[in-house]
C-alpha cells in the first residue's frame, strides 16, 4: 500500500492500477525512463500556471483586501517570499523534500521524516537527467521541470500564511520567519507526504494528497493562525472598520487563483493523461459549488450576496478539492464544493468573531479549515460508491478515513508547535511587530518609503 500512495500523487491511473490488479505491481520490472514530449509540454505548463497564482493572483487577491496604505507590503511580501524560496529551494530545498536516499519500503527511519542533501544545490540535477513518475512506466520529464514545479509550490505555500498577519508585521521578521518556516516545517511535511515509499505520511499511514490539501494549505492556515495569534491584533480591531481598499484587485486575484489552479491540481499528476482531465474537471465542479455556497450562506445571513464572498468561496473550494483532485469524481467534488464552502463562511465569520483573533485575510478560516475538510473527504470521495477511481486494494473506507485524519492532525500539530516555537525565535532576534506609528501611517511607506496611490 505504501508504493501505492506514493504513486496516486504523480500518475493516478497507472498508479491505483497497479494497486487494484493484485500482483500486477509485483510482476512488472522496472524500465528505462523515456522523455514523453507531451507530459513534459504540460507540466512546463503546470508549473507557469502555478507561479502565476502566487505573482500576480495572490498578491492581487491580498493586496485588494488590505487598506489602500498597506497595499504595496502586501505585494513586496509575495514577491519576496517567491524570490527567497526559489533560492533556498535551489540550495537545499527540493534535496531534503525529494531526495529519497536511505529510505526503504517498509521501513521507519529518519528519511522517513526528511530527505538527504544527496541533491543539494541540485547536484546531478542536469539537462539529461530524467523524473520518471512510476519505475514500471517509461513515461518521464526532465528533472528540471518536476524540480521547478515543485519550487512553485515551496514558493506559494509560505505566501498564503502573509493573509493572517497582513499590516502589522516587520518585513525583516517576515523573511527570516518565512526561512526557517520553510525549512523546519514545509520541507518536513512535504517530505513525509510526497517523499516516496518509506515516507511517514503518504507511504507508511497510506494518506491520499494528491495536491496539497496537507502540504500546503493545512500548512499555511494553521501557520498563519498561530503568527496572528503571536503578532496580536491590528490596532483599533476590531472596534475600527478595516474593509478592503480595492476589491476589483481581489477578483481579479481570485479569478487568475482559479485559472493557475488547473496547474496546481492537473499539473499534480505530472503527465498529460485521464488523471489530469479528471483533476482538471472536478477543480472546477468543486469551486463552482464552494462559490455558490459562500454566495448564498452571506446571502441569507447578511441580505446581500457580496464579491468579496464568492471569491473567497470559490478559494475555500480550490483549497478543498485539491487534496482529493486526483481521486475524487464529479459528485463527490460537488459535495467537497458545497461543503466546504458553508463551513469555511462560518469560520472566516462566526467561528473568527466568536474566539476574537485577527486573521486578517482568513487565511486560517479558508486554507486551514478548508484544507482539512478536503483531506478528511478525500477518503470518502475516493471510493468508488461516491463515484471516485476506488480506494487501494485491502483498504476499507473506514480504514482510508482514519488515515486521512490522522495525517491532517499530525500536520496541524506539527505545524502549530513548530511555527510557535519559530515566530518566538525571530521576535528575540529582530522583533516580530511593527511599532504603533509605523502601523498607523501604513508599511508602505514605512517599510518601503513607497506609496500604492499618490492622493
Amino acid at each position: 500500500m505504501s508504493k501505492t500512495m506514493r504513486m496516486v500523487k504523480y500518475v493516478g491511473p497507472l498508479a491505483l492500477l497497479a494497486a487494484l490488479a493484485p500482483g500486477l505491481a509485483a510482476a512488472q520490472e522496472a524500465v528505462k525512463p523515456v522523455l514523453d514530449s507531451g507530459d513534459t509540454a504540460w507540466m512546463l505548463t503546470s508549473t507557469a500556471l502555478v507561479l502565476f497564482m502566487t505573482i500576480p493572483g495572490l498578491s492581487l487577491f491580498y493586496a485588494g483586501m488590505v487598506r489602500a496604505k498597506n497595499v504595496l507590503s502586501v505585494m513586496m511580501q509575495c514577491f519576496a517570499i517567491t524570490a527567497l524560496m526559489t533560492v533556498l529551494w535551489t540550495l537545499y530545498g527540493y534535496s531534503v523534500a525529494f531526495d529519497t536516499t536511505g529510505m526503504e519500503a517498509n521501513v521507519i527511519n529518519l528519511n522517513s521524516f526528511v530527505g538527504s542533501l544527496g541533491k543539494a544545490f541540485l547536484s546531478g540535477v542536469t539537462v539529461d537527467s530524467l523524473w520518471q513518475p512510476v519505475a514500471t512506466a517509461a513515461n518521464a520529464i526532465p528533472e528540471t521541470v518536476f524540480m521547478t514545479f515543485q519550487m512553485t509550490f515551496a514558493i506559494i505555500t509560505p505566501a498564503l500564511i502573509v493573509g493572517a498577519f497582513a499590516e502589522r508585521m516587520k518585513f525583516s521578521a517576515l523573511l527570516l520567519f518565512m526561512a526557517l518556516w520553510f525549512t523546519v516545517v514545509y520541507l518536513p511535511i512535504a517530505h513525509m507526504v510526497w517523499g516516496g515509499a518509506g515516507s511517514l505520511i503518504g507511504s507508511a499511514w497510506g494518506v491520499l494528497d494528491f495536491a496539497g490539501g496537507t502540504v500546503v494549505h493545512i500548512n499555511a492556515g494553521v501557520a498563519g493562525l498561530i503568527a496572528c495569534l503571536v503578532v496580536g491584533k491590528r490596532k483599533g480591531y476590531p472596534n475600527t472598520a478595516m474593509p478592503p481598499h480595492n476589491l476589483n484587485f481581489t477578483i481579479v486575484g481570485a479569478s487568475m487563483l482559479w485559472v493557475g489552479w488547473f496547474g496546481f491540481n492537473a499539473g499534480s499528476a505530472v503527465a498529460a493523461n485521464g488523471s489530469a482531465g479528471m483533476a482538471m474537471a472536478v477543480t472546477q465542479i468543486a469551486t463552482g459549488a464552494a462559490a455558490l455556497a459562500w454566495m448564498f450562506s452571506e446571502w441569507m445571513t447578511h441580505g446581500k450576496p457580496s464579491v468579496l464572498g464568492i471569491a473567497s468561496g470559490a478559494v475555500a473550494g480550490l483549497v478543498a478539492i485539491t487534496p482529493a483532485s486526483g481521486t475524487a469524481g464529479p459528485m463527490g467534488a460537488l459535495l467537497i464544493g458545497f461543503i466546504s464552502g458553508s463551513v469555511c463562511f462560518l469560520s472566516a465569520t462566526k467561528l473568527k468573531q466568536a474566539m476574537g483573533y485577527d486573521d486578517s485575510l482568513d487565511a486560517f478560516g479558508v486554507h486551514a479549515v478548508g484544507g482539512y475538510i478536503g483531506a478528511i473527504l478525500t477518503g470518502l470521495c475516493a471510493d468508488k460508491m461516491m463515484g471516485g477511481v476506488g480506494l487501494a486494494d485491502g483498504v476499507s473506507l473506514g480504514a482510508q478515513l482514519w488515515a486521512q485524519f490522522k495525517g491532517a492532525t499530525f500536520t496541524l500539530i506539527y505545524t502549530a508547535i513548530a511555527s510557535f516555537i519559530l515566530l518566538k525565535i525571530v521576535d528575540a532576534i529582530v522583533g516580530l511587530r511593527v511599532t504603533e506609528e509605523q502601523e498607523t501611517e501604513g508599511l508602505d511607506i514605512s517599510l518601503h518609503d513607497e506609496r500604492g496611490y499618490n492622493l
